[in-house]
C-alpha cells in the first residue's frame, strides 16, 4: 500500500465523501466549513455549518451532513446551499446531543449516530418519516457502515474499542441484538484515547476498512472480523475515511483537534 499526502490544512478534517465527477469533499468541525477538493488538489470552501462531522451524498447530489454543534442533520444541495434541517434536537422523543456521522440505505432511510460516553444511541429515520432509537446505551457510537446487501450493519463504538454487527431484519428494524463483530488492536500505552476506532468504509470484496483514531493507522479486517492489515494513516488522530476508487482511499483527520488537519490517499 501507497500513502500520500494530499494537502495541509488549518482545521481537523472528518465527513469524507466522493461524487459522481469524482471531486471530494472532507469537513472541518470547529471550522465551520464543508470543503471540496478538486483534480489539482486544491481545496475551496463549499459550504459552512456550525459544527460539520459526518456526511453523505445522496443520489440527487444533495449532501446530508451532521452538525454536532446544533444537534441536526443538514441538508444541502449539490452547489451547497442550505436547504433544510432533516432533525434537529429530537429524534424518536430523545433528545439529540452529538450527531456524528450516518449512512442512507438504498430506498433512502437514514441512520445516524449520537456521540454519548455510556449513553450512546444509533437513531432511524425512516422514508415515510417514522423514527426510532435502533441500539441505545453505546459507549460513543461512532462512524458506521451498511453491508453491502443492507442486511446488517456496522457501528464504532468508540470507548469499547470495537466494532459492533447489527442484523436488519427491514430497514429500521434490528433482528435480535447486535453482536461483537470485532475487538481492535490495544494501544501499547495503555491510553484508551489512543485507541477510539471512528469512520467506518466497505471494500467491494467485503473487508471492513477502520479509521483508527488514536492508533494513526487504517486498519483492514476480513468479512469475519479477523484483522487483515494495518496501515500508517500519516497522521496522529485518524478520523475517518471513504473509497474514492475500487483501489484507493480517501483519509482525513489531524495533528490534533481543533487542528491542524490534513486529507491523504491510501492507494492499495
Amino acid at each position: 500500500m501507497e500513502l500520500v499526502k494530499i494537502t495541509d490544512l488549518p482545521f481537523y478534517t472528518e465527513g469524507p465523501v466522493v461524487d459522481k465527477q469524482g471531486d471530494f469533499y472532507c469537513t472541518t468541525l470547529n471550522g465551520g466549513l464543508v470543503l471540496k477538493v478538486d483534480s489539482r488538489n486544491k481545496p475551496v470552501e463549499w459550504a459552512r455549518c456550525a459544527c460539520p462531522n459526518g456526511q453523505f451524498i445522496l443520489p440527487d447530489g444533495d449532501h446530508l451532513i451532521c452538525d454536532s454543534e446544533l444537534g441536526a442533520v443538514l441538508r444541502f444541495n449539490a452547489e451547497g446551499t442550505l436547504l433544510r434541517n432533516e432533525i434537529e434536537g429530537f429524534c424518536a422523543d430523545e433528545r439529540i446531543f452529538t450527531p456524528n456521522d450516518l449512512v442512507v440505505d438504498s430506498q433512502g432511510n437514514l441512520y445516524f449516530t449520537d456521540s454519548v460516553r455510556h449513553t450512546g444511541k444509533v437513531f432511524f429515520i425512516g422514508i415515510g418519516g417514522e423514527q426510532k432509537v435502533l441500539i441505545a446505551d453505546l459507549d460513543y457510537p461512532n462512524g458506521l457502515v451498511l453491508s453491502h446487501d443492507e442486511r446488517y450493519l456496522y457501528v464504532a463504538e468508540s470507548y469499547r474499542n470495537r466494532i459492533i454487527k447489527l442484523k436488519l431484519k427491514m430497514p429500521g428494524l434490528g433482528k435480535g441484538s447486535y453482536e461483537v463483530f470485532a475487538d481492535l488492536p490495544v494501544h501499547v500505552s495503555g491510553d484508551q484515547h489512543k485507541n477510539l476506532p471512528d469512520g467506518l468504509a466497505l471494500s467491494k470484496n467485503g473487508e471492513l476498512l477502520v479509521a483508527h483514531y488514536g492508533m494513526q493507522a487504517v486498519q483492514m479486517l476480513s468479512a469475519k472480523g479477523v484483522l487483515e492489515v494495518s496501515v500508517e494513516s500519516g497522521m496522529p488522530l485518524t478520523s475517518n475515511l471513504c473509497f474514492l476508487t475500487e483501489d484507493s482511499l480517501l483519509v482525513t483527520g489531524g495533528y490534533g483537534e481543533p487542528g491542524p488537519g490534513g486529507l491523504f490517499k491510501i492507494y492499495f
